[in-house]
């Protein structure tokens, strides 16, 4: 075993983990945070995305001592005082999502990505932050929409 100590959405963990432990199962099987859904295990739809060190990461690939000293936001982070973050909110009023298995690691992509570049346009992001990411039900179109809201919202809270 070896010890970690992470901060998960603003709380700090001590723990002792089993070195091959990854991340997601962490995050979902220790901590509960089941909005980080186990998609492919093998890093190729990006369901599993939440952000380490405020960088998004595929917590599949991602060991949980890896998290040791990090500062780990999950989709269940972004949320503040009962409020959706811009992106969350943006991905409700435009339904984008179908069956919503990959929406948490799309929103903490594209939100990962509007931070890197609030100017991104949607190509940029599609082409960008999404194409890491696997959605079968064919949402793009309403996922899109939610891109536009989400940056015109995010630099409107800027200002």
């Amino acid at each position: 075993m070896t010890h970690i100590r992470t901060t998960v959405d603003g709380v700090v963990y001590d723990d002792d983990v089993e070195p091959r432990l990854l991340l997601v199962h962490y995050l979902r099987d220790r901590l509960g945070r089941t909005g980080t859904p186990v998609g492919c295990d093998t890093s190729n739809c990006g369901a599993c995305t939440c952000h380490l060190d405020g960088e998004a990461v595929k917590s599949c690939t991602v060991l949980a001592v890896q998290a040791d000293g990090a500062e780990v936001t999950t989709i269940e982070g972004l949320a503040q005082d009962g409020r959706l973050h811009p992106v969350q909110e943006a991905f409700l009023d435009h339904a984008g999502y179908q069956c919503g298995f990959c929406t948490p690691g799309m929103i903490m992509g594209i939100y990962a990505g509007l931070i890197r570049n609030p100017n991104a346009t949607p190509d940029e992001v599609m082409h960008g932050e999404l194409e890491s990411h696997l959605c079968r039900c064919g949402a793009h179109p309403r996922i899109l929409d939610a891109v536009k809201s989400a940056s015109a919202a995010m630099k409107g809270a800027a200002r």
